[in-house]
């Protein structure tokens, strides 16, 4: 098994290594970057790269480990058997399978993607320690031992939200996904968007990045913002030298796709103001 990206997916040769190397070792791969930058797309595509079926567990601050083996439904069976339920007695009836039990259960080997692992509580990747290690895991209610029939393909995402504890990271492959130059954002764009003006491009990224780099700014837009908002230009039909100028002479077209917070749109129309005033 061989991941070579995807035609609508932009890896480059460093992040192509990092999931065959997890592969190859059966470790999860941890893959870490800022928000809007491809981490959760690159399970879906991985998958759709080598022919796999995926399992998305998506991670809330409320999510606990237990949930991705199993859960035991006690109410309903109390209640079943207050109704004299027939199924009651069969224990099986009031188990649901979490995300990794179905992994574990699957005739062939599947890829398992865990998103955003930083929101939940600190603990919950050291209670999913010896069942990622092992890929097994026991059910105390029925007293069967699930074991990974295959051993899936295991992509875990954080936006660093929280530190991760060390004896986590130990058993995972590590990749950090940088936020792209230039240039391959502009191959991320012709993937989205094919046939677009390269003028527009050229245009757009480049009042972008100046965007990006602008001292004070509280939250960066990402490269999912950077699509919306170039979709948007293009939709418009924004002409390209209407994006020349310095973004700091007036709020970008358009801004809402980029600016996500009144700090920053008040940062902006603040240099836009002190531009004006020293002409």
């Amino acid at each position: 098994m061989q991941f070579e990206g995807t035609a609508d997916y932009v890896a480059d040769r460093d992040l192509m290594i990092a999931v065959n190397a997890a592969i190859r070792l059966e470790r999860p791969l941890l893959v870490k970057g800022e928000p809007g930058t491809g981490k959760t797309e690159l399970a879906r595509q991985v998958a759709s790269a080598l022919g796999l079926d995926i399992l998305e567990w998506n991670v809330k601050s409320t999510t606990k480990a237990q949930q991705g083996l199993y859960e035991y439904d006690a109410v309903s069976r109390l209640r079943d058997s207050q109704l004299g339920e027939a199924r009651v007695n069969d224990v099986h009836n009031y188990i649901r399978r979490g995300k990794l039990w179905q992994a574990f259960a699957a005739e062939k080997k599947v890829v398992l993607l865990i998103d955003e692992i930083d929101k939940a509580d600190i603990e919950f990747p050291n209670d999913l320690l010896q069942e990622l290690d092992r890929m097994e895991f026991h059910v105390y209610e029925t007293g069967q031992t699930v074991a990974a029939r295959v051993r899936p393909i295991v992509i875990i995402t954080s936006n660093n939200e929280k530190e991760l504890p060390d004896a986590f990271l130990r058993r995972c492959f590590f990749h950090y996904i940088r936020f792209p130059d230039a240039e391959t954002l502009e191959r991320i764009v012709e993937v989205h968007y094919p046939g677009i003006k390269k003028t527009l491009i050229r245009n757009a990224l480049t009042q972008f990045y100046e965007i990006r780099e602008t001292p004070g700014l509280k939250k960066k837009p990402s490269t999912s913002e950077a699509l919306d908002w170039i979709r948007l230009l293009v939709s418009e039909d924004i002409d390209p030298a209407d994006l020349r100028g310095d973004p700091k002479q007036s709020l970008p077209k358009l801004h809402g796709a980029l600016l996500k917070n009144e700090q920053d749109i008040h940062l902006f129309e603040r240099l836009a103001f002190l531009a004006r005033r020293e002409r």
